[in-house]
């Protein structure tokens, strides 16, 4: 399925059960192991998990691959793993503390040479 295709798909996913604060990162120039990143907050543990497998399902049922699903124990923290496009939904203190966005949205800085004294 085409990049562009499936990163609509999950963001509707997300917004179907009312994901907030949804970014999706092009990644493509930052990693080989994917192309998108999209982040969503979610209120609470069932929400965190309710959205993920929202995504995990509509992904299935428009015949896109789903490779993996991590963290649905505890309902924090589950990233969705659709080869191309890795989801992170995310309660969000958890969110907070691990800054993916300024993370994977960093550039590298230019550097100076000091002026010797």
């Amino acid at each position: 399925m085409d990049v562009r295709k499936l990163q609509k798909l999950a963001v509707a996913a997300l917004e179907e059960i009312k994901g907030r604060d949804i970014q999706a990162i092009n990644t493509s120039k930052l990693s080989p192991l994917f192309e998108r990143m999209i982040i969503a907050s979610a209120d609470s543990t069932r929400q965190v998990k309710a959205l993920a497998r929202n995504v995990y399902d509509r992904v299935k049922e428009a015949g896109g691959e789903v490779i993996g699903m991590e963290g649905e124990e505890t309902g924090e923290w589950v990233l969705v793993d659709l080869g191309s496009i890795v989801v992170h939904v995310m309660q969000p203190a958890v969110r907070l503390h691990y800054n993916l966005e300024e993370l994977w949205q960093a550039r590298p800085k230019k550097k100076t040479q000091r002026a010797e004294e």
